[in-house]
């Protein structure tokens, strides 16, 4: 097999990490600049109620594609192990099988999402001076939504074999047509909020276009020809077992937070555009961990399909530490320069008030964030899905909608919904530190 791109089974273990992770962290950056760039002028040209209708549409729009994102990240580590063993054979049908499923799912996710919008936002109590707004942005977005797909499952596949620089090369000229469509539609041709979601369709197109077609020439085995795109079904199975408990976690996580966001809801307009302005910023300051995490599970899906244990153990102790580390120092950053930050999506002081008000309640627990997110990303790696799927969606769901049952009735105070956060970061953590201390968890798995 001629490997165009080095695995991560040989050298320095921090070298192979942090310059991995980089283009990683650089691309998570202009990732994120999709939604903040749409916030950020939606916000300052049309006004809180705009980006009060932007901000309630990006919990509905997380629940529905993490699903999907999560099946691509167990999809990866399946390829990563074949990878790392030098596996060839399996290595093409399992890239092959991930694009059909990319292809069927983003078009059904695109129609279900299109359908349900509406009915969903009344669920969710959307106040009903956003209400169209709302649902014109989720709408086009959805209409993408195959582009999106289509992209998260590509650059899962060059993420499994090493290679972060290309999707950073592309996410960097997503993310500059992303900007100047933005402008266009929304300045010079008064296109309102849904502008703003046609702007960020179009971008995730082009870069979806972009991976298809770098993975088209490599000379790799991952190679993708569109003639031999179609289901192995074996292979099909083992994504499944691997990938559907991560994207049952991220669902169900994101359902949490369309709860969490209907008690935001429930405080009126300058609430909705303050969380969510400062919902940006923790998008931005999750990217060192996110960054470290998808480094972790390539590292240890490659180091265990070639069978170095000690290395992968190395290579884990590592990488939790630096993570835990950079979201500690982001978070003291965020408590810091809460104001200056929220202020740049909105300078009404009521908007400042309630996003600094959630800032310097979760900020500095973001050590907790960056644990929990770590371990999970090993144990995926190592082909144990189902354990953080459980530890996760215990405390971040349903300890997280029940508490807020519990304590917003009888306490009716925004704060309880800043608090539970921290709360639920916390158990999580104590969780996974016993489980990660006692268990085997570079066990083999039949992932294989």
């Amino acid at each position: 097999m001629v490997k165009t791109v080095e695995p991560m089974t040989a050298g320095s273990i921090s070298k192979r990490l942090i310059f991995f992770a980089l283009p990683l962290l650089l691309g998570n950056l202009f990732q994120q600049m999709y939604n903040t760039v749409d916030s950020l002028i939606v916000g300052n040209f049309l006004g809180s109620s705009a980006l009060a209708a932007v901000s309630s549409s990006g919990s509905l729009i997380n629940m529905l594609i993490g699903f999907l994102s999560g099946i691509a990240t167990g999809a990866g580590v399946i390829v990563s192990r074949y990878f790392g063993a030098n596996d060839a054979k399996d290595v093409h049908r399992a890239v092959h099988t991930m694009v059909a499923f990319g292809l069927v799912a983003g078009v059904g996710m695109g129609a279900v999402g299109v359908l349900l919008s509406p009915q969903i936002l009344v669920w969710m109590g959307t106040p009903e001076s956003v209400f169209a707004e709302s649902v014109a942005y989720l709408q086009i977005y959805f209409l993408g939504s195959l582009g999106f797909v289509m992209y998260n499952i590509l650059v899962g596949v060059l993420q499994a074999v090493g290679d972060s620089r290309h999707p950073l090369y592309y996410l960097m000229a997503s993310s500059v047509i992303n900007l100047v469509l933005d402008v266009l539609f929304i300045t010079a041709f008064g296109a309102g909020v849904g502008g703003a979601a046609l702007a960020t369709v179009i971008s995730q197109i082009f870069s979806a276009v972009l991976c298809f077609i770098q993975l088209m020439r490599t000379r790799d085995c991952y190679r993708i020809q569109i003639s031999k795109i179609r289901f192995d079904f074996k292979m099909l199975r083992q994504i499944i077992r691997i990938g559907l408990p991560s994207g049952v976690q991220n669902s169900i996580i994101a359902f949490a937070n369309v709860i969490v966001q209907s008690n935001i809801n429930a405080f009126g307009e300058m609430a909705m555009a303050g969380y969510g302005a400062y919902s940006k910023i923790e998008g931005f300051a999750f990217l060192p961990i996110n960054s470290f995490t998808l480094a972790m599970t390539t590292f240890v899906g490659q180091n265990l399909g070639a069978g170095q244990k000690e290395r992968t153990r190395k290579g884990a102790r590592f990488g939790i530490l630096a993570t835990v580390l950079l979201a500690e120092l982001t978070g003291v950053a965020v408590f810091l320069l809460a104001p200056q930050l929220i202020a740049a999506f909105d300078s009404s002081p009521e908007v400042i008030r309630f996003g600094v008000e959630k800032a310097r309640t979760a900020a500095l627990f973001y050590c907790l964030l960056a644990y929990s997110h770590a371990v999970a990303s090993v144990l995926r790696g190592a082909g144990k899905a189902v354990v953080p799927m459980l530890v996760m969606m215990s405390f971040w769901c349903v300890v997280r909608v029940a508490f807020l049952s519990i304590s917003i009735p009888m306490t009716h105070s925004i704060q309880m919904v800043y608090a539970v956060y921290p709360l639920t970061w916390s158990l999580s953590s104590l969780v996974f530190f016993f489980y990660y201390r006692r268990a085997n968890w570079m066990a083999q798995t039949d992932s294989n």
